[in-house]
Order: structure tokens, then sequence, then C-alpha cells
């Protein structure tokens, strides 16, 4: 029934799974709460996102505080507060914090499934990272269940 599924979030509140994840990582409503549908998580751009591409995901990211980068088929877009981009699934990008704090942005994928890859990769540990950046190959190797590709 849908009106079980119904949520209400206090300011700072975030839905729990089976892996924390780190501060600035915040699941609103997870892929099992919308019936696979969506994944809406609020995050801080405390790491940059290396090109990579979602082969069945659309992505939108809608920014609420500082400033990103988000490089779309060749092009750089510099999005402030209040803007949002549309990431179709199918074509690489990549995204860089701009500001001073990290920018914090929502970030809706349709369908869902990101809540459980950022899972999958805080429960990989320090190995899903090296030299205090993403490991590309690891990240591919977690991420090829979801449809997710990073480049090497």
């Amino acid at each position: 029934m849908p009106k079980e599924r119904f949520l209400v979030l206090q300011p700072g509140e975030r839905r729990p799974g089976r892996v924390p994840l780190a501060p600035g990582q915040d699941v609103k409503a997870r892929t099992t709460d919308t019936e696979g549908r969506l994944a809406i998580l609020e995050n801080r751009l405390d790491i940059d996102v290396p090109l990579h591409v979602h082969h069945h995901a659309d992505e939108f990211v809608y920014v609420l505080e500082g400033e990103m980068e988000v490089d779309f088929d060749g092009t750089t877009h510099r999005l402030t507060a209040g803007m949002c981009a549309l990431l179709p699934h199918g074509v690489p990008h990549a995204m860089r914090n701009a500001s001073q704090p990290p920018a914090r942005c929502l970030q809706v994928s349709s369908p869902g499934g990101w809540d459980a890859f950022m899972e999958d990769v805080f429960e990989a540990g320090p190995v899903a990272m090296k030299d205090g950046h993403p490991d590309l190959d690891h990240l591919n190797g977690i991420g090829a269940k979801y449809g997710m590709e990073y480049y090497v």
C-alpha cells in the first residue's frame, strides 16, 4: 500500500542503511523506499568525482549550498546554489567541488541503486581509495552490478 511508504525526515536526519555512510553522505530516500524507482541523497562534495558513466540511471543534481563544476560532453558547467543539472544515462560526466566549504547538493538517481552502491563503497573501506583519491579499478569492480563505470 503506497501510504505505508510515506516518509518525513527532520533536518539532518537520514535513512538508515546496512552500512553507515560518511558524514555529508545522507540517504533521504532509499531505493527500497521507492520500490526501485529512485534514490535520493544529500551529498557534500568533499572528494571530486572522476569521469564515469551510469549505463542505466539518470542522475539529477541540485546545488543547495556552495558551487560545483560538472564536466559533461566536453564542456565544464559551473553550478551555484539553486542551479541543477540532469545527467542522462550513457553520457560520461565528472563533478568537482568549486567552493569552501564544499558544495552541498541533492542527488536523485532513477532508477535507484546509488544508495546501495555507496554502501558497498563504504563497506569496502580504505581499499576503495588510493593515495587520497578513489581507486578507479576497485570502484569499477563494485560498480559493475549497478551499471557504473569509471574511466581509468
